[in-house]
């Protein structure tokens, strides 16, 4: 009956948003999902504590979290996310921003834009918050092998972008060229810059950086990430793209990458919704038949195409 229920609302929610989902499967927006790697019960949050909060930016940090009861650490695959529970003020959904290769210490990068995230940001080392996952799709980062992998990444969305970054340079024969295009607003909201640097100094990895207004001191690109595309350093035809950022960021990096000639079955999107159970009971993450939560965030474009262009969804 509950299932029921759920498939007669999604196709309510549907019809008020001007389309149908006749001959569309409730699953086929992405396939496989990953959920069930989550250690112990989905909805009880495991107890982490706090080994640093490091700042990026004036408003943005990183949580790096290590579990109250050990253990060989937290399996995870690069683009999944977790819910972290504040105690006494809320639970919010983070993607994880570590190395997957190093599961020992869990990074999540964030920025200060409400009650909870404000609150995170104030916890000194020892304190104990609770986490619950991981859930959603990973990056596609062991079908890429072969491939130029590109990394298009806008403001924040480098943070979960960067553990796909980690497994790429971890196993870095496996691929071709690996490009990194990274747009911020302006050169003080840079994440990760001891990283960059570093990464950049790499002979095997391609990194360009631009801002929309340039500072005092800023010798780099200006101009939106979308700019970087035409002449970034890839093969169109053999590449694989993984998109993060503000949503119309994402929808013009999709034109330009498919104008370069990247096929749309080659990019893969990683979408953000008002996520609160993480198990696709509540609904709150619904995107047309999908739920952002249990077949995202991250998407194949062409499976999301005809959703992904609708602006009220």
């Amino acid at each position: 009956m509950r299932r029921r229920t759920e498939v007669h609302t999604t196709n309510a929610r549907a019809r008020r948003a001007g389309f149908s989902l006749q001959g569309v499967q409730q699953r086929s927006c992405n396939t496989p999902r990953w959920n069930k790697e989550h250690k112990g019960h989905a909805m009880i949050p495991q107890p982490f504590r706090v080994q640093q909060v490091r700042r990026e930016t004036h408003d943005t940090f990183t949580l790096e979290l290590e579990p109250v009861r050990g253990g060989d650490g937290f399996a995870f695959r690069a683009g999944q996310f977790n819910m972290l529970y504040v105690f006494g003020v809320g639970e919010i959904p983070i993607s994880i921003s570590s190395d997957p290769t190093q599961p020992r210490v869990l990074m999540h990068t964030t920025r200060e834009v409400g009650t909870v995230t404000k609150a995170m940001g104030k916890l000194r080392r020892g304190d104990v918050i609770g986490v619950r996952g991981p859930f959603g799709t990973p990056w596609p980062v062991e079908q890429a092998q072969g491939a130029d992998v590109v990394i298009v990444a806008g403001g924040i969305g480098l943070a979960p972008l960067r553990s796909a970054l980690y497994q790429l340079l971890a196993h870095r024969d496996r691929y071709e060229k690996i490009v990194l295009l990274y747009g911020t607003r302006t050169p003080n909201d840079i994440l990760y810059r001891r990283e960059l640097q570093r990464w950049r100094a790499q002979f095997d990895l391609e990194v360009h950086i631009t801002v929309d207004r340039a500072m005092s001191g800023w010798r780099g690109n200006v101009g939106v990430v979308t700019t970087l595309i035409p002449r970034a350093p890839f093969e169109a035809r053999n590449a694989v793209a993984f998109v993060c950022g503000p949503e119309i960021m994402m929808r013009f990096t999709v034109l330009e990458l498919q104008r370069r000639g990247v096929p749309p079955s080659n990019i893969y999107l990683s979408m953000e919704r008002n996520m609160k159970c993480g198990t696709g009971v509540c609904g709150h993450c619904q995107f047309g038949p999908c739920f952002v939560c249990k077949d995202g965030p991250v998407f194949r474009y062409d499976r999301v195409a005809h959703l992904f262009e609708k602006r009220e969804i």
